[in-house]
């Protein structure tokens, strides 16, 4: 049985979806892998690693998919990738089946897709899960990358020329990406708050050293909040007034602000609109980390820097996991095999994917060239 690991086409992305570290545990399993040349070089895997290895080199994406029962990729195929691709192929990849114009091409080619993101949040889960480790890292770089625009400094510093204020961090939408970026935030001196839907992330937020900001909520609003986990529950309009009071606020004073909040298959909330951000001092920075589904700040604009007539700095970058392709890669290829790895038989050698088991039936947006997900209206 043979794997094949395409060079990514996708402007931007840099990733690749197995390292030389897991392509030697599925030559381990007695499996057959093909990289494609240079596919993972701007992620600091050279061809020579892989073939180190265990892996053969093919010169295109044509050879290396041509006799590949598994196909492993971080974006979506194309429809051209797909025809490239064996009849009847099982792919894995990041699909974003909501926005994904090629199921018909791949249902043309018989192909199973398996949408990487869409693996159900249980516990066995965990370390297949692509969208926690990627935010993860997002999170971190995302902080960065607002410090490197901002022209203050992160912490408190005292000199003899007189003390420099620690910069004022607030981060909209406390989930991995988020906690991350309050943990890098801290580590760098500044001071940080962070408001989500959520109100159990409270907790979260505080033992990271951050301060929450607080919205009133009515008894039964928190009963709604806490019966869900935070996530289905349908703020009251007196809510929504009261939390845009105090984000407004917040992002107001606030040199850096970084926003997070995603919902799949639908445009990202607006958290901070335009007169917000008119009231914002000079010098300020915005990340808005949603700006690929939408934008959680009126204003930003995918893969820009837009600067304000205030002079606020908003920056959208769409694939932010891509600036940190290495260690991006290093996690994405483990999520990979540690997907696959519990369906190896090993007498056989091979991988036979566990259709109806409940971690592998939820990703199956194609399954043998019969499209199963249906788009939200």
């Amino acid at each position: 049985m043979q794997i094949g690991i395409p060079a990514e086409t996708l402007a931007g992305e840099t990733r690749v979806a197995a390292t030389p570290e897991t392509v030697k545990k599925y030559v381990a399993m007695g499996l057959e892998v093909v990289v494609q040349a240079g596919a993972g070089l701007a992620a600091s895997c050279t061809d020579a690693a892989y073939e180190a290895a265990g892996a053969k080199i093919a010169a295109s994406a044509a050879e290396t998919l041509a006799n590949a029962d598994y196909v492993l990729k971080v974006a979506a195929p194309t429809a051209e990738e797909a025809a490239l691709a064996k009849q009847g192929a099982i792919v894995l990849a990041a699909f974003a089946p909501h926005a994904n114009p090629h199921f018909d091409a791949y249902a043309a080619k018989g192909l199973t897709c398996v949408a990487m993101e869409l693996i159900p949040r249980i516990t066995r889960a965990q370390s297949s899960d692509i969208l926690s480790s990627q935010a993860n890292l997002a999170g971190y770089k995302a902080v960065l990358l607002a410090a490197n625009e901002y022209a203050g400094l992160f912490p408190m510093m005292m000199t003899a020329a007189g003390t420099i204020k620690p910069a004022r961090i607030v981060i909209l939408g406390v989930g991995v990406a988020g906690l991350q970026a309050i943990a890098t935030g801290k580590r760098l001196g500044a001071v940080v708050e962070a408001s989500d839907l959520r109100p159990t992330t409270k907790e979260q937020v505080e033992s990271l050293g951050g301060r929450w900001l607080d919205v009133p909520m009515s008894d039964e609003e928190k009963a709604k909040a806490l019966g869900t986990g935070g996530y289905a529950w349908t703020p009251s309009p007196e809510y929504i007034r009261d939390q845009a009071a105090v984000v407004d606020k917040a992002v107001s004073n606030a040199n850096i602000v970084i926003t997070t909040a995603q919902i799949p298959g639908r445009k990202a909330p607006v958290l901070v609109k335009a007169e917000t951000v008119a009231k914002m001092k000079p010098g300020s920075v915005i990340v808005d980390m949603a700006v690929g589904t939408g934008g959680n700040v009126e204003g930003s604009a995918l893969d820009q820097t837009v600067i304000t007539e205030n002079g606020v700095r908003i920056v959208g970058i769409g694939n932010i996991p891509a600036l940190v392709a290495t260690e991006a890669s290093a996690l994405y290829a483990r999520n990979m095999l540690n997907f696959l790895a519990p369906m190896h038989d090993k007498e056989k050698k091979e991988l036979v994917l566990a259709r109806e088991d409940d971690m592998v039936k939820p990703t199956l947006v194609v399954d043998a060239g019969t499209i199963i997900y249906k788009k939200p209206n």
